[in-house]
C-alpha cells in the first residue's frame, strides 16, 4: 500500500477560489462583448496600466523592438522555433488524407482543414514566457493557419521585446501588447479593431484559463489547464539531488503548482525532502516556490515499481519524469500523462524551453481523455463522399430507406427511395399516393 512521507494541502481549500474567479471573468467577458474596444482598453489600462493609442505593434515597431534584442537571444530563439518546427512537421506529415472506395463508384475520405485563424496568448506576467510564441504560433503554422493573432500583456508597462521577437520569429501575423481575460476575449468575440478568431491556445493564469473555459463552445480552445504540474517518479537509482531540483523546477511556476515525488525508496524519498528544504531559501524563485512546496508538494512511496506506474497514472499529471533504471518501461506501463520525460539525460524543463516537444499540455486530471497541443489541434478533419455508380446509389438507396424507417425518419427514407427508384427498378409508393 503506498503510505506518504509528505501530504498536501485538502483539496478543499485549493478549489474555494474557483467561484470567485469564474464570476469575475464572466462579467468581464459580457462587458466586453458589449463595449468592443472601449472595455478593452479599460481593463488593459486598470489591470496592466497599459492604453497606448494601438495595441497593435506596427511593422516598423516589430522591427525596431526585434533589432534591439541581443544576437545571442535572436539565436536562441531560432534554435527552439527549428526544433519544435521540425517535430510539428513530423507530426504534420503522418497525418495523412484519406480516401477509399467502399462498394463499385462509392469513395469516401477525409481530408486535414487548417482552421481559419487561431489566436495565440503568449503570458507575461511574473515571467515572459517567451516559449510558449514557439508552441503555439510555429505549431500553428506548421498546420497551416493562414492568419495567427498573437497578444501578450506589457510587463509593468515595458514592452517584453524577447517575446515580441519570438511571436515575430515564429510568424504571427498580428502582434498585440495586450494582456489577461481582455485579451482572450478580444481575440474570441471580436472588437472594432480586432478581428475574431475561430480557435484560441495558449497557457495563462487563472483568469485566463477560466476566460478559456467560459468561451469553449463558442470557439475552439486548445486544452483546458490549470496550475503547471510535475510527478517524477523515482526508484533507489536515482539521484536525490537531481530529484529534488527538478521538482523544484517546476514548483516556481507559482504558489499553487504541485510537485509530486512517486518513489520506491523511502531512504531517497526522505534525502529528496531535505535537499528541497535546503535549496529552497536560496532559491530567487522562493516566494513562488516555497508555497507551492509547502501546500501542494508530496512524496509518495509505493511497494513495487508497477505500484508506483499505477499511481502515477491516477494523478494523470502534466509532466512525468521517469528516473529509474530502465524508464522506457513507462512507456508500456503508463496511459494517462501529459508528457513523459524518460531518464535523467531530459526534464521538464528541456520541454518547457529548448526539446521541441509542446510545453502546452494538459492539466488537474484533463491527461485522462486529451494529450496536450500539437500540429493536430490546428486542423479540422472532414469528411467527403462521392457516389458515381448508379447501381451502388440504387443499393444505397434502399438500405437507407429500411434504415431510416426503422427509426421514423420518413423524409430521409424519401431521399434513399428517390435513388433507388431513378437508378434502380424501385417504385414511390408514397408519390403514387400523393397523385404526382
Amino acid at each position: 500500500m503506498p503510505r506518504h512521507l509528505k501530504s498536501p494541502v485538502p483539496a478543499a481549500q485549493v478549489t474555494a477560489a474557483r467561484a470567485d474567479v469564474a464570476d469575475r471573468v464572466r462579467a468581464i467577458l459580457d462587458d466586453i462583448r458589449e463595449r468592443g474596444d472601449e472595455a478593452v482598453r479599460q481593463y488593459s489600462e486598470r489591470f496592466d496600466g497599459w492604453g497606448p493609442e494601438s495595441f497593435r505593434l506596427s511593422p516598423e515597431e516589430i522591427e525596431r523592438i526585434v533589432a534591439g534584442v541581443p544576437e545571442q537571444v535572436l539565436d536562441d530563439i531560432r534554435f527552439v522555433q527549428e526544433q519544435v518546427r521540425t517535430f510539428a512537421q513530423a507530426q504534420r506529415d503522418s497525418m495523412l488524407d484519406v480516401e477509399i472506395e467502399t462498394l463499385p463508384g462509392v469513395r469516401l475520405g477525409h481530408r486535414h482543414v487548417p482552421v481559419s485563424a487561431a489566436g495565440a496568448y503568449v503570458p507575461g506576467g511574473r515571467y515572459p514566457l517567451t516559449a510558449s510564441a514557439h508552441m503555439t504560433i510555429v505549431t500553428a503554422k506548421v498546420a497551416g493557419v493562414p492568419r495567427v493573432v498573437a497578444c501578450t500583456p506589457p510587463i509593468r508597462g515595458e514592452i517584453p521585446a524577447a517575446t515580441v521577437a519570438a511571436m515575430h520569429l515564429a510568424g504571427a501575423d498580428e502582434i498585440y501588447l495586450l494582456g489577461g481575460v481582455q485579451a482572450v476575449a478580444a481575440m474570441a468575440v471580436g472588437t472594432e479593431s480586432i478581428g475574431g478568431v475561430p480557435m484560441l491556445a495558449g497557457p495563462g493564469n487563472a483568469y485566463v484559463a477560466e476566460a478559456k473555459r467560459q468561451l469553449f463552445g463558442e470557439v475552439g480552445i486548445d486544452l483546458f489547464a490549470g496550475p503547471t504540474e510535475i510527478l517524477v517518479i523515482a526508484d533507489e537509482h536515482a539521484d536525490p539531488f537531481v530529484v529534488a531540483v527538478d521538482l523544484l523546477s517546476q514548483a516556481e511556476h507559482g504558489p499553487d503548482s504541485p510537485a509530486v515525488l512517486v518513489t520506491t525508496s523511502e531512504e531517497l524519498g526522505r534525502e529528496v525532502e531535505r535537499h528541497i528544504e535546503r535549496l529552497l531559501p536560496g532559491m530567487p524563485t522562493k516566494d513562488f516556490a516555497g508555497p507551492a512546496w509547502r501546500d501542494h508538494g508530496e512524496i509518495v512511496v509505493a511497494d513495487t515499481l508497477d505500484e508506483a506506474f499505477g499511481i502515477a497514472d491516477s494523478y494523470a499529471s502534466e509532466h512525468v519524469e521517469v528516473l529509474t533504471e530502465n524508464p522506457r518501461q513507462a512507456l508500456d506501463k503508463m496511459r494517462d500523462y501529459g508528457a513523459l520525460f524518460l531518464g535523467e539525460g531530459t526534464c521538464v524543463s528541456y520541454g518547457d524551453k529548448v526539446i521541441g516537444t509542446n510545453h502546452v499540455l494538459p492539466t488537474r486530471g484533463a491527461a485522462r481523455y486529451t494529450g496536450g497541443l500539437w500540429v493536430g489541434k490546428y486542423l479540422k478533419t472532414v469528411t467527403h463522399q462521392e457516389v458515381t455508380d448508379t447501381a451502388s446509389s440504387a443499393l444505397l438507396g434502399e438500405v437507407c430507406g429500411r434504415a431510416a424507417r426503422v427509426e421514423l425518419f420518413e423524409g430521409h427514407a424519401r431521399s434513399g427511395d428517390v435513388r433507388a427508384a431513378k437508378h434502380g427498378d424501385k417504385t414511390l409508393e408514397w408519390n403514387e399516393e400523393a397523385g404526382a
